[in-house]
């Protein structure tokens, strides 16, 4: 299973995860065990997971390129004010899966959040053309357990364009964008970036068929691993006095709990969750997660690298900068 790094994030999940584990045959304990397990502080979980918790990744390229089509009339707040403490307000982002050669074409993962919620979902691409990742997200709010009422984007044109702000006009969605510059107003969005894209697939480069078919089969799975089985806090309180910060989080939740607690989510959607949830197989999902991800790996690492850019020729600039002078 994927391991938290804050043990007050899943202290509160374990009175679930332990008996759906001991149900699959995950884990072999007496009732006595479990019921110690369900209650372990988290205090202790910190110290037990200290010695497995995974080294920090080095952080990826930003592959935006401003989108000018439309960008004076967004954000457009025709039907409804922005209010992300209603299930439906979406962060949506994309992940390059370069490998570090930004040269040629290569994947992309559409990332949608909910703000009140943190339901996320994914779905890769072949590149960023807007056609692929308006038919992503058309793919992604088609799974979604609720209705997207607005959407808040970057500025990259992937996102500013006709196909997307015309959905938005239709189905009455209100869309939004962040300010250039601005990383911080997507921070609902770039968290899972990290959290479940990067920390599943990696920094690698994946650029052919093969992979994009791997990429997405691991996404309908962890789907369902994010939302039903991974808890998180959502801060409540922060103030800053001199050089020391507090903050405050609340208990910790599943998207799937935090829907059910959600009065205005309806009643189709709660049905269709708990029906979800019921199916659930920790321990076989996440081994599936981990065979797929193993073979995205080795697909990857064993391909014909890509191309790089060719080096520049700082002599030859140089003479030709000379050159010029010269002439004029």
């Amino acid at each position: 299973m994927h391991l938290q790094r804050d043990g007050k994030i899943l202290a509160p999940m374990l009175p679930v995860l332990v008996p759906m584990l001991r149900a699959e045959g995950g884990i072999d304990l007496t009732d006595e065990q479990a019921s110690l397990l369900a209650r372990m502080s988290a205090a202790t979980i910190d110290r037990k997971l200290a010695g497995e918790r995974a080294t920090m990744m080095p952080r990826g390229r930003s592959h935006t390129k401003p989108g000018t089509w439309l960008k004076s009339q967004i954000p457009i707040r025709t039907w409804a004010h922005w209010d992300d403490a209603v299930p439906g307000f979406v962060e949506i982002d994309l992940v390059g899966h370069d490998g570090g050669i930004s040269s040629g074409e290569f994947c992309f993962t559409l990332t949608v959040t909910d703000i009140a919620t943190g339901w996320t979902v994914n779905r890769s691409v072949r590149n960023r053309a807007a056609k692929w990742v308006f038919e992503a997200l058309m793919q992604v709010t088609s799974v979604f357990p609720f209705p997207i009422r607005g959407i808040d984007s970057d500025n990259g044109s992937e996102f500013i364009n006709e196909h997307l702000f015309n959905y938005c006009s239709e189905q009455r969605i209100t869309f939004t964008r962040s300010r250039s510059g601005n990383k911080n107003d997507g921070a609902h969005v770039e968290q899972k970036n990290w959290a479940r894209v990067r920390e599943l697939v990696g920094y690698l480069r994946y650029d052919t068929g093969g992979e994009l078919e791997l990429l997405n089969q691991i996404w309908d799975l962890d789907r369902v691993l994010t939302n039903y089985l991974l808890p998180q806090q959502k801060l409540l309180f922060k103030q800053r006095n001199g050089a020391k910060v507090t903050k405050r989080y609340d208990r910790a939740m599943t998207p799937h709990q935090r829907a059910l607690a959600d009065p205005t989510v309806g009643k189709r959607a709660v049905i269709g969750m708990n029906a979800q949830f019921k199916k659930i197989k920790p321990l076989a999902l996440s081994r599936r997660i981990g065979a797929l991800t193993g073979q995205l790996e080795t697909l990857s690492l064993t391909k014909t690298p890509a191309p790089r850019k060719p080096t520049v020729n700082p002599t030859y600039n140089r003479r030709m900068h000379s050159h010029k002078a010269e002439i004029s």
